[in-house]
């Protein structure tokens, strides 16, 4: 069932910097060739540094200089021109650069390239993350009050449950979770309607933004969950919807701080917006590309609700004794 077409491509080299909009991407299991294969690293901390902390990070931007070639990926990371709210560029190569990102970020950071897949030392969780994980941390991160609760945990897979029980970023990966992120054009307007003013594509940061032709709903890929999204040569599994945190209400150049985001996502959607999606079939994809979507099937939809239901029992009963121990 074809149900509209690609709007725009974006990538992003360096992890939390701005990135860069293309007109055609390759995708591979990784995701988006190029994706995240730079991170600034937070010294102090010993952790990839995120927008979520260090919100000045948005105020720089990444383009890789020459193409990127197909052998690009981890252990192998083309050199990138980080511009900086003054104006100036510096390359990757530069041994200035760090001193100018840690000018930025207002600490000692560092740039650092994805390592090869063997190597999960920028990948595990540093001591200072296990001192100080709590479900009060991650209210902040998320933007929840003390008075709201927390979003729905059990979309997540077991697999990536265990996941960040050991790693801040999944091995092989500078991304938060999944390899491609979606988001349509319909779900920018439904937020946008919520706070009475257009909203930037840049503050959600998807890879893919889809036009719709008929929408069905506010929040479309809300249904997708399950199913498969066919666009150019690659097929993509929706496999959850994308927890939002407070990165989009921060500032970009071009525009400022809006919290009104964060509350609009979490009325409208949940505190959810686009979708998580991993690769079923390698390919290229181009902007302008038609986009089809094949839903779950029933019995898949029936089998991951109850399974969901469970966990969320579970997760629940969890989540609401940490949060009482943190507060």
């Amino acid at each position: 069932m074809t149900i509209g077409r690609v709007a725009e491509l974006w990538r992003y080299p360096v992890k939390s910097l701005g990135g860069e909009r293309v007109e055609h991407v390759d995708v591979g299991p990784r995701g988006i060739l190029g994706d995240r294969l730079w991170a600034v690293r937070d010294l102090e901390r010993d952790v990839t540094a995120s927008a979520r902390r260090i919100p000045a990070l948005l105020g720089a931007s990444a383009r890789y200089v020459g193409p990127v070639g197909a052998d690009a990926g981890p252990g192998n990371a083309p050199e990138v021109a980080i511009t900086f709210p003054d104006g100036s560029t510096v390359f990757s190569g530069d041994p200035a650069v760090d001193a100018k990102l840690s000018e930025l970020a207002g600490r000692a950071v560092r740039l650092t390239a994805l390592p090869p897949a063997d190597d999960t030392s920028l990948h595990r969780l540093s001591k200072h993350e296990r001192d100080n994980a709590s479900i009060a941390a991650l209210r902040t991160d998320l933007g929840v009050d003390a008075h709201e609760k927390m979003p729905d945990v059990s979309m997540f897979r077991i697999a990536d449950l265990a996941m960040f029980a050991r790693f801040s970023t999944p091995p092989g990966m500078f991304v938060d979770l999944a390899p491609v992120h979606v988001l349509t054009q319909t779900s920018l307007a439904t937020i946008g309607a919520e706070i009475g003013a257009d909203v930037d594509v840049r503050r959600f940061r998807p890879n893919i933004l889809l036009a719709l032709d008929d929408p069905a709903a506010d929040l479309p890929e809300t249904h997708w969950t399950g199913g498969h999204l066919m666009l150019g040569g690659a097929v993509l599994e929706v496999t959850m919807p994308t927890i939002r945190c407070v990165v989009p209400s921060r500032a970009q150049p071009g525009f400022e701080v809006d919290r009104r985001i964060t509350k609009a996502v979490a009325n409208r959607g949940e505190r959810c917006l686009g979708s998580y999606c991993w690769v079923d079939t390698a390919g290229t994809v181009r902007t302008g590309d038609a986009v089809s979507l094949r839903p779950a099937a029933a019995p898949k939809r029936v089998l991951g609700d109850a399974a969901r239901r469970a966990k969320r029992f579970t997760l629940g009963l969890a989540t609401a004794a940490a949060d009482r121990l943190t507060r």
